[in-house]
């Protein structure tokens, strides 16, 4: 595959962290420069080196002083997309499970097809993942059914947060990142849902998951409380209960 020609585009890679000290320094080190401007680590409150960690490595760091969520902190990077200019907005995670030489996977289909958000997908090509634990692959694995069921898009991995967007969609009156219900883990499958109804130009493209064999806490997230978190935002918005 030829390299990306991203003349005339400016990309911010934003990478929400909580505790991620020992991992944030390689995610901004190995963040491939050829395809991004700048790099945001959002530290969500940590209460290790996660901050300090990372701005070693290179990157800017934008603090909340207390934990408020991943959706928070995703907001947070967003705003400063949108302030300092940037036409594109990658996600990626910043505890290493992320392929950094992926980014153009996630580039391709916004710069060379027009398209405004390119979800990362673990399933588009077979299972591309490392160590993925057997519950992982059932639940990941029926959210995108239920999310296909619920919007009609042929989700293949609905809770990938490897992802690309167009910062144009956060300036949609329509969308409304502000609202606090959307702190934690909802924001991400919010944002996914409307840029599917809301008409925008949608696709997957194949990334890769890295679940480390030595990580005992391969995610923070808690499990119903979370995966109901993540849930939500589909059967509110399909319902109108929110919008």
């Amino acid at each position: 595959m030829a390299d990306l020609d991203r003349t005339g585009w400016k990309i911010l890679l934003i990478a929400p962290a909580y505790n991620e000290e020992g991992k944030v320094g390689q995610v901004v080190k190995g963040a491939d420069r050829r395809y991004i401007d700048e790099v945001v680590i959002v530290d969500d409150g940590s209460r290790d080196q996660t901050a300090a960690e990372a701005r070693a490595a290179g990157a800017t760091v934008l603090v909340h002083e207390q934990n408020a969520g991943v959706g928070a902190a995703l907001r947070t990077g967003y705003k400063y997309a949108i302030e300092q200019g940037y036409h594109i907005a990658v996600v990626m995670g910043a505890d290493c499970q992320d392929k950094p030489d992926e980014l153009q996977n996630l580039l391709r289909p916004i710069i060379c097809e027009q398209k405004d958000f390119v979800q990362g997908s673990r399933r588009l090509d077979g299972l591309r993942t490392v160590n993925m634990p057997l519950f992982r692959r059932v639940t990941t694995k029926a959210y995108s059914i239920f999310m296909r069921l619920i919007t009609g898009f042929p989700v293949t991995d609905g809770t990938n947060g490897y992802r690309a967007i167009k910062t144009s969609l956060f300036r949609d009156a329509r969308i409304n990142m502000e609202q606090e219900w959307l702190n934690r883990y909802e924001l991400e499958p919010y944002l996914f849902y409307q840029a599917i109804v809301l008409g925008y130009r949608v696709c997957e493209a194949p990334v890769t998951k890295i679940y480390h064999a030595d990580d005992v806490g391969y995610t923070k997230m808690v499990p119903f409380l979370d995966w109901w978190r993540i849930a939500r935002p589909l059967i509110f918005l399909r319902i109108g209960y929110r919008k």
